[in-house]
């Protein structure tokens, strides 16, 4: 095999390497590893020097990692620079003119830090026009950042003491972003202010303090992650309006069968479904295109197999592949005979 070959080969594994779901490892640590796997040679450009406490690797020009270094303000950042490691310091502040220089930047990686919301000035983002990635998770932040940069794809502010995201102007614009994490927080309202995220795909908000799901949630959603509020309800029809939906979890809230409308949960598309640890007394239908359904530590009573098959014969039954009951009110001799036929596929169930 041909070096170039090699080349095209490493190319094309790490560009079809999956994106992290929900609470998962960071797609992009391998970045963060030593100099000697992260690039090649690459034709140093040194404009505006380093500061001393950073790194600015000659084979990586435009990155400068300043992560775990003990730092309690800003360092001064080159022009050049587009990829800034700041995570895992003792930063308090980031002022307006914190980022004057920093105008080529893509991504801000600020999580691991002890920012505050007074703290950040109003327009410190405003002249990022760049960029991509913004991690500020793991912080002491009490509202969301304003002014932030519409071309943002990705941000990352789980971990933190946000208590309201009430405003559509904060959000408003940013047709690029496909990845908000918001878990881990204060929030007790979010108002219609996710309504402008045209390209969201993944909105995780669990954790938090909500007893309702928020209004005007982005249409595009692929996974929405609510486990872990005091949601007791959901309204009609809620879901049928995501065309793309397939992960759904809604594990650890207060969920009755009074407050799930009929055939919430019965429409196609979904993946997997999450309503453990509720207050559930039968099995909510679902659509038969559903692989995984986690019921585990409800409070249900009997088995209906009706909530998989409408119908059972040889072309119709459901494609369910996990079911977990367990830490309920059944046992194993509650399912049915027919569920052999209905439940085919299924390779899991727990009682």
């Amino acid at each position: 095999m041909t070096v170039t070959m090699r080349v095209v080969i490493v190319f094309l594994l790490s560009a079809l390497l999956p994106l992290s779901c929900s609470h998962g490892q960071d797609p992009f640590a391998w970045l963060y590893g030593p100099q000697s796997q992260r690039f090649g040679s690459l034709q140093a450009d040194t404009t505006g020097g380093c500061p001393d406490e950073c790194d600015c690797p000659p084979s990586f020009p435009v990155a400068m990692y300043c992560d775990g270094r003990g730092l309690t303000v800003m360092p001064t950042i080159p022009s050049r620079v587009k990829y800034l490691y700041l995570q895992n310091n003792a930063i308090t502040a980031v002022s307006d003119s914190a980022l004057v220089n920093a105008t080529n930047l893509e991504w801000l990686m600020m999580h691991h830090n002890q920012l505050t919301s007074d703290a950040i000035g109003k327009k410190a983002f405003m002249q990022l026009q760049g960029l991509e990635r913004l991690y500020l998770q793991h912080n002491n932040l009490t509202t969301f950042p304003s002014n932030l940069p519409r071309t943002l794809r990705d941000l990352r502010i789980n971990h933190n003491k946000i208590k309201k995201v009430m405003y559509s102007a904060d959000l408003e614009g940013m047709d690029n972003l496909t990845i908000l994490y918001l878990h881990d927080n204060a929030v007790t309202d979010m108002g219609t202010s996710l309504k402008a995220l045209k390209s969201l795909t993944l909105l995780d908000i669990s954790s938090n303090k909500l007893t309702k799901v928020p209004e005007a949630l982005p249409e595009n959603l692929h996974q929405l992650y609510l486990e872990s509020n005091s949601i007791d309800s959901l309204p009609e029809g809620f879901f049928s309006r995501f065309t793309q939906l397939q992960y759904v979890r809604m594990a650890h809230n207060q969920l009755t069968d009074k407050g799930i409308p009929a055939n919430t949960f019965n429409v196609t598309g979904l993946v997997e479904l999450d309503l453990s640890y509720n207050k559930l007394e039968r099995i909510p239908p679902v659509s038969t295109t559903l692989q995984h359904l986690y019921m585990q530590a409800n409070q249900i009573k009997e088995f209906t197999l009706g909530s998989f098959c409408s119908v059972m014969d040889v072309t119709n039954f459901s494609k369910l592949r996990t079911l977990r009951l367990d830490g309920n009110e059944i046992t194993r001799q509650d399912i049915p005979t027919e569920s052999t036929l209905c439940l085919r596929l299924a390779s899991s169930i727990e009682v």
